[in-house]
């Protein structure tokens, strides 16, 4: 039976999980509609070397243990001093990244976009942490893949998301090795999810103020997907 903490935070998941299978909002789907035009006309070469470099980023989380920062987690610990723990480390993190933001944004162009694997090694680190702390061993191969759908799930769009979301509420009875994952389609849905924020931080004068802000929203749109995603994942179960 489920504890009045743990009742209340399944709800608050339902309900996140309610809305992100609703249809999003106009000016939302309007932007990747315009976003995908524009991908049309970039040369196959070029979606190529961001690909890879995506790819190669996101297999160093899932093969390394680079990221995998030692966490102090007793396993009598209950779910609401976890998350305690877990918003503890969000915070460190968002600190992190919004100095990051806004170095890179106050130093122009090339800064700007050495912001792009910055934060993503940023926000590799905290699914780690996130899965840690809920008592998953994240050095187990398909706990990694777990967390790498999370990390899709927090950055797709609205189809994309919807079926992502589907693979996670089912993992425990059908896990995905990730031999078929399109990293194509990966970098794009992420680059899309990202693209408009993260050009305004190229602006000079606008740098310092949006990247610090945009990195700062960004990894609360990805805490909030993973801490409801394993909330579900492990209340589901009780």
């Amino acid at each position: 039976m489920l504890e009045g903490y743990e009742q209340r935070v399944l709800h608050d998941a339902e309900r996140y999980v309610r809305s992100t299978r609703k249809k999003s909002s106009l000016i939302k789907r309007s932007s990747k509609k315009i976003q995908t035009k524009i991908n049309t006309t970039i040369p196959e070469k070029v979606h190529t070397i961001v690909t890879e470099s995506i790819k190669k980023m996101i297999e160093l989380a899932l093969y390394s243990s680079e990221y995998i920062r030692p966490v102090n987690v007793d396993t009598y610990w209950s779910l609401e001093r976890k998350e305690k723990l877990i918003k503890e480390r969000l915070n460190q993190y968002k600190q992190t990244a919004m100095i990051e933001g806004a170095g890179t944004g106050a130093g122009g162009i090339m800064l700007g976009l050495a912001d792009f694997p910055l934060l993503l090694s940023i926000k590799m680190k905290l699914l780690f942490d996130v899965g840690q702390i809920y008592g998953y061993n994240v050095k187990e191969y398909e706990e990694r893949m777990y967390l790498l759908h999370v990390f899709l799930f927090a950055f797709s769009s609205d189809d994309n998301q919807k079926e992502v979301l589907q693979t996670l509420l089912d993992w425990e009875s059908n896990r995905v090795d990730g031999k078929d994952i399109d990293w194509k389609t990966l970098q794009l849905e992420y680059r899309d999810s990202i693209d408009f924020v993260k050009m305004m931080q190229l602006i000079p004068g606008l740098g310092v103020v949006v990247g610090a802000i945009a990195n700062r929203k960004l990894l609360d749109q990805l805490a909030e997907a993973a801490m409801n995603m394993y909330r579900i994942r492990i209340l589901d179960s009780k």
